[in-house]
């Protein structure tokens, strides 16, 4: 592994009712965007119960009024610096887990990761692919698109904050893309559920590849329809049910609110399934969510990156990610 040039601080804040987003927050982040305008404390307490309530649903056993256990969030947002160099720049911002007992008192840890949002990301997908296919008649993929945001991921998971802080690698869980189809397997879970593989790999599973994560596909019980886990390791033998479970509650939440055409829709997904964002036959919950204004942020966040972090550094990153061995 070659000497790192980041440096990184991680800082950790409750995901409440009373959740106020920062000023350095991606406001394009799941949490953040229900945290604002007229409807921001009930949207929040909606949420919260949506993801205590299926979680509990889950972790059914030794639980007969299903309210045996609490979710606790807390967002941890993580920040670099180049070289010891300037200001710290705000490059990941993921979820924490923690869970809580009430039979027996006691606080459980959960997983790291759930969501994840990265302002690189956002440069990757809405500078550097637009820049690269601007007049070409067919799409194509930079080459190295996406190796600079795989190398600073796996840098941080390496270093010792990470190290100091969480005991396990973590596991981001994303929605399923609209753009494959999906054949359930024989293989079943006994919390992630049945298992589905893809018919062809996606941009988004290369991307993560790039940062160290392979992925699996499982509908959980009474879910309607598979979620997408990014992993390091063995995500069916490295994590406890209990773990497991706050992850599939917390992230089923959030894509029911955001995609509710695909998970709140009410019809279970079949053997082949497609995804369909404009699904008419779902329920939509009673959360505000501005998808729209998410999309056009997350460009302004893309030029924020380039601006601020990509440009100033520029000789450095490539040289850095092009020496770059994990």
């Amino acid at each position: 592994m070659v000497n790192d040039a980041f440096t990184f601080a991680i800082q950790g804040i409750s995901f409440d009712e009373d959740y106020q987003p920062s000023d350095n927050t991606r406001i394009t982040t799941n949490f953040a965007n229900l945290a604002r305008g007229e409807h921001r404390k009930q949207n929040l307490q909606s949420a919260l119960t949506m993801i205590n309530n299926r979680f509990n649903a889950l972790v059914h056993w030794d639980n007969p009024n299903a309210d045996r256990y609490s979710v606790h969030l807390e967002i941890i947002s993580v920040e670099m610096q180049v070289n010891g160099q300037g200001n710290r720049f705000p490059c990941i911002e993921v979820l924490k887990t923690n869970i809580f007992d009430h039979k027996t008192n006691r606080h459980i840890d959960g997983i790291v990761g759930n969501n994840f949002s990265s302002y690189v990301r956002d440069y990757d997908f809405n500078v550097v692919l637009p820049e690269h296919n601007k007049n070409k008649q067919q799409f194509s993929i930079p080459e190295d698109f996406g190796e600079l945001h795989g190398n600073i991921f796996k840098s941080f998971i390496n270093s010792e904050v990470y190290q100091q802080n969480f005991n396990k690698p973590p596991v981001i869980c994303l929605s399923v893309s609209d753009s494959k189809t999906y054949l359930r397997t024989e293989n079943q879970h006994p919390v992630l559920g049945i298992e589905y593989q893809p018919n062809e790999s996606s941009l988004t599973e290369s991307y993560f590849k790039k940062m160290g994560l392979q992925v699996r596909y499982f509908m959980p019980a009474t879910s309607v329809a598979p979620l997408a886990f990014y992993f390091i390791g063995d995500l069916l033998n490295d994590y406890s049910n209990l773990e497991l479970s706050s992850t599939i509650s917390t992230m089923e939440t959030f894509q029911k609110i955001y995609r509710p055409e695909i998970y709140n829709a009410n019809a279970l997904a079949g053997k082949r399934y497609r995804p369909n964002l404009n699904h008419p036959d779902h329920s939509i919950t009673q959360i505000v969510y501005d998808r729209d204004e998410r999309s056009r942020l997350a460009k302004e966040q893309g030029k924020f990156a380039e601006l601020h972090f990509i440009k100033p550094y520029q000789n450095i990153l490539e040289q850095w990610s092009a020496n770059c061995v994990y």
